[in-house]
């Protein structure tokens, strides 16, 4: 049996570091953010983008729920680290929006 097929990301809080994720669930993940957030300000908090997508997650690969707040939170970090996505510092609670 072959070892599930990883994909190297970043974190905008700790530059030059990399991790190695699974790539159906990052590839899944990256998808759905990108989907769902604005495109302009204020965009979305972090909170607000795992509500609107816990339905159209893949159950296969998160039932019911489990672990996707983890997934967007490592997703929407590397998403940042590639400048796929804009952190709105000045809002509170923290909001994205996408660059496309």
């Amino acid at each position: 049996m072959s070892k599930p097929a990883k994909t190297e990301i970043e974190n905008i809080n700790t530059p030059g570091r990399t991790s190695r994720v699974d790539s159906v669930k990052y590839d899944a993940m990256r998808k759905l953010i990108l989907s769902i957030t604005p495109t302009t300000a204020p965009g979305l908090t972090a909170k607000e983008m795992v509500e609107k997508m816990k339905p159209l997650a893949p159950q296969a690969l998160w039932p019911n729920g489990e672990k996707i707040g983890w997934w967007q939170k490592t997703v929407q970090l590397d998403l940042e680290a590639k400048k796929l996505i804009v952190r709105d510092s000045d809002s509170k609670p923290l909001r994205w929006y996408a660059t496309r």
